[in-house]
């Protein structure tokens, strides 16, 4: 997500830092800020990347706080796309009227579209795999947790109505966040996620072993139900060679495998009943995959007032010249970091922060401890 000020309407996605260099080229999902802030008098504000609970709370809390500024603000719907075209048609000025009571409602005013972006933050994924401080989370985290974890507390509940076990795939390319939060909110037979397994790469036999082992040991507990959260990333991990066995496997732009369209969940389900059926168990498996539902649903009232928040320290930062930062809390207060901080020397994308095994999470991050689990089993 990006707040742009420009001089007219701005067609380059480069937003030079204090230093006079370009920022380094980071994921969708982001505010900019641009350094020509005092000497032009319009806001332009445009989303960037994946839905997330709480854009419009971004949007409102940005646009109020610059039009009380006196600054004029323009909407630019879906992100870059057309305004990198030279075509400003789908750029409107917003209002109070418009935005005051947005921050109710998910999804987004002004739409989205994804693009390679050199920009300035807000925390925009319910990932929550940007690298913030510990016990940060990104905004529309907590509400994908929550309403994953209320729809997988129904599915435990069809599991042992229905004396069947489920594999639910949740979100969550690079970290297990996701799936973590939501198998242990909602008390899952056992979440799996890519960070519970170091060896690279990950072997689909072993995946499938867990989860036949997880079966059984249900049945010897006079149990034929259950609920197994895997996080997708648990393929980005796999021998790309064995995925492609399995079928075709395509790749996005970023060379990416196109998780939505290689059915993990399916896969995962006929390793494990190959390998029931040689001890003459047949249970009966469904897949649910649990994602796209949660990224446009209404915000929880903590990411509403967390994105109202985000919003106004954004255009704040905005207004008084910053630039090359990402706003975040940091030691209890919002503030600026600067991209250096949080940008992979290597890749020049942000770092990815990943779960730990073995830590207790805080509200939004992890912190390390003497022991624990990642993958649960409730019995």
């Amino acid at each position: 997500m990006e707040v742009v000020l420009p001089r007219g309407i701005r067609t380059s996605p480069h937003t030079p830092c204090e230093n006079g260099d370009v920022a380094g080229e980071l994921e969708p999902g982001s505010v900019i800020v641009n350094t020509e802030v005092q000497t032009t008098g319009k806001v332009a504000i445009l989303v960037g990347g994946g839905p997330a609970p709480g854009i419009n709370g971004v949007i409102s809390a940005a646009t109020i706080r610059c039009l009380t500024e006196g600054r004029v603000v323009l909407g630019i719907e879906q992100g870059f796309k057309w305004i990198m075209q030279g075509d400003v048609s789908r750029v409107r000025p917003l209002t109070i009227e418009e935005v005051s009571r947005l921050h109710f409602r998910g999804g987004s005013i002004l739409k989205t579209a994804r693009g390679r972006l050199r920009v300035v933050h807000v925390p925009k994924t319910i990932d929550n795999d940007l690298d913030l401080p510990a016990g940060v989370s990104t905004f529309g985290f907590q509400t994908a947790r929550d309403l994953g974890a209320r729809i997988v507390a129904n599915i435990l509940e069809d599991a042992r109505t229905t004396s069947r076990w489920f594999l639910v795939v949740a979100m969550g390319r690079k970290a297990g966040h996701l799936a973590l939060g939501i198998g242990k909110a909602a008390g899952a037979t056992l979440t799996l996620i890519p960070e519970e397994f170091p060896e690279r790469p990950l072997w689909l036999q072993k995946v499938a072993d867990i989860l036949a082992g997880a079966i059984i040991k249900r049945l010897s507990n006079g149990r034929e139900d259950g609920v197994a959260v895997l996080a997708e990333g648990i393929a980005e991990v796999m021998d790309p060679q064995e995925l492609t066995a399995l079928g075709s496997v395509k790749r996005d732009e970023h060379g990416h495998i196109e998780l939505a369209d290689l059915d993990v969940g399916e896969v995962l389900k006929e390793e494990v009943l190959t390998r029931l059926t040689a001890y003459g168990l047949a249970p009966k498996i469904r897949v649910k995959d649990l994602g796209f539902e949660l990224r446009c649903t209404d915000p929880i009232p903590y990411d509403m007032e967390y994105c109202r928040d985000l919003g106004y320290c954004a255009a704040d930062c905005l207004l008084n010249g910053g630039t090359a930062v990402m706003v975040a809390v940091v030691n209890g207060r919002f503030s600026p970091i600067p991209f250096d901080q949080i940008l992979d020397p290597v890749t020049k994308r942000t770092r990815v922060r990943m779960e730990v095994p073995g830590t207790v999470r805080l509200c939004g991050g992890t912190r390390n401890t003497e022991g624990g689990l990642t993958s649960l089993h409730f019995m």
